[in-house]
């Protein structure tokens, strides 16, 4: 064969082992392409395995699937068995002649064939030897056989570097399906309703309903006002129910422009409108089989909203610009702020649709009517920061906790929890104390929380929750707690008495 054939079979071969991930298509391809090229009869691709010594053909040219399963050779029987024994490839000009020649594939039998010539070598993985390569062809004494086997042992090679490099692939595909795994469980166990964060009897009459809906198929619509947790619950809601391996989707409807919401709820085709240069996917068919969640479902506009009320009832929709009906079996959680009655009386919302909405309501509470779980809330966050931030902040002060549970949270628990995260940042000891707070806390008309202070009672105040935190921190000890401000018994004393403060209570 000419050096220029050579090139061109060797690239040939390197093109087909790479095109398929599925290693037996691509060396059944290269077995066809030496078939081609070098007038080959029949074509063996054995390999290796380790723990029993036994080796067995994984691909073959002309042989059929009942004769792969039953040939078998031990380590070092035969030309295959000892080439794979010694890592060293053979070249038999005659097989008639060889006595090593099993003929396993008892292919080679019938008595009209013509005289086959044999090569056989290594393919090996670094210096282990994982299989072989091996070739029937017409005897032919012109041919070099030597040649042949330097060829062979070059394709061999290329086979062992695309064997490694699947196995690379292979390895990471499961490293990946293993991280898979370990982020949705632990998205299972963020999302337990049980880790939602509350201790109310309101929050209680929530979780029961959680627990209710999740193992239903029910469409559930989560109302409550901004920041009070209904994306958390739509998580839960789903985490905890039978689609919680599937593909949960979510799409604040608020945020997307209204000539685009419905290209992303139901996907386009083609040339739909200006810009759809290529077929797009829409949500809805991204969560077939799982739970898409429709935040500020209150915000689309009348048309889509004709759409998806064929969604919830034919379980169908066209792409936009398509003709092709798509079934889909998603389940449907959305959640708003608005008022979806007047917004039904005003006619900016179809009443048919809301009552598909309304299969399963979770009302949501906001926090100025669950004031008991502020202080549960707000050590969760402390918690969370301090960690995040690498500080040791303990606790939070008396008038600080005083503060929090006065104040009426308009914003809810994001509100809570941006102010503790500013508190953290802040605090610069273990305990976050009143001034550390956002001033709409401290002195701000919308909560109402502290009077005008004078510089004096300002300072009186700073005075009194230092005494405070030192006598709770000495158990009401006068001493210890003088230590604690570096000042003596007898100012300590004149200054808690001065405050209205009574160690004995702290006893």
């Amino acid at each position: 064969m000419k050096r220029i054939e050579e090139i061109s079979l060797l690239y040939e071969i390197s093109n087909a082992l790479n095109e398929h991930l599925d290693l037996k298509k691509s060396l059944y391809n290269v077995l066809d392409i030496l078939s081609d090229s070098l007038s080959m009869v029949r074509g063996t691709v054995s390999i290796l395995n380790p723990m029993r010594n036994e080796i067995s053909i994984e691909v073959a040219h002309s042989l059929s699937k009942s004769t792969l399963k039953r040939t078998k050779y031990k380590l070092g029987e035969g030309i295959t068995g000892r080439v794979i024994q010694s890592g060293k490839g053979l070249a038999i000009p005659k097989i008639s002649e060889e006595p090593f020649f099993l003929d396993r594939t008892a292919t080679r039998k019938t008595k009209n064939i013509p005289e086959m010539s044999f090569i056989c070598v290594p393919v090996k993985k670094g210096k282990q030897v994982i299989g072989a390569l091996s070739v029937d062809k017409p005897y032919d004494k012109k041919y070099s056989l030597k040649n042949g086997k330097k060829l062979l042992t070059v394709v061999a090679t290329m086979i062992a570097r695309q064997v490694s490099n699947l196995e690379t692939i292979q390895m990471e595909k499961e490293q990946l399906k293993q991280e898979n795994k370990r982020l949705r469980n632990e998205l299972e166990n963020k999302y337990r309703f049980t880790n939602i964060i509350g201790n109310s009897n309101k929050m209680r009459e929530v979780f029961q309903m959680i627990s209710q809906v999740s193992k239903s198929k029910a469409t559930v619509l989560i109302r409550g006002e901004s920041g009070t947790g209904k994306e958390l619950v739509a998580n839960s809601t789903h985490y905890n129910s039978y689609q919680a391996k599937n593909p949960f989707i979510k799409i604040n409807c608020a945020a997307i422009p209204s000539n685009l919401i419905e290209s992303e709820l139901f996907g386009h085709e083609k040339g739909a409108f200006t810009g759809a240069v290529k077929q797009k996917i829409g949500k809805f068919e991204m969560a077939n089989k799982g739970t898409i969640f429709l935040d500020e479902i209150g915000a689309i506009s009348p048309d889509v909203q004709v759409k998806l009320l064929r969604v919830l009832q034919e379980k169908e929709f066209e792409r936009v610009g398509g003709h092709k009906t798509i079934k889909i079996g998603v389940r449907i959680i959305a959640a708003t702020n608005k008022n979806l009655e007047q917004a039904v009386e005003d006619g900016s919302f179809r009443g048919d649709l809301y009552y598909r909405l309304n299969v399963f309501p979770i009302y949501i509470p906001p926090l100025r009517e669950r004031k008991t779980d502020i202080l549960l809330l707000a050590d969760y966050f402390l918690g969370n920061y301090s960690q995040e931030n690498r500080k040791k902040i303990k606790r939070f002060s008396t008038p600080a906790i005083d503060m929090l549970m006065d104040y009426h949270w308009p914003g809810n628990v994001r509100e809570l929890e941006n102010c503790i995260e500013r508190a953290v940042l802040l605090c610069e000891g273990g305990v976050i104390h009143s001034y550390h707070l956002p001033p709409t806390l401290q002195t701000g008309n919308e909560s109402d929380t502290l009077p005008n202070f004078s510089l004096e009672d300002a300072v009186t105040n700073l005075e009194r929750e230092m005494i405070i935190d030192a006598l709770k921190n000495t158990r009401g000890n006068i001493s210890m707690a003088s230590k604690i401000l570096k000042t003596t018994v007898r100012k300590f004393s004149y200054k808690a008495k001065k405050c209205s403060v009574d160690y004995r209570h702290y006893r």
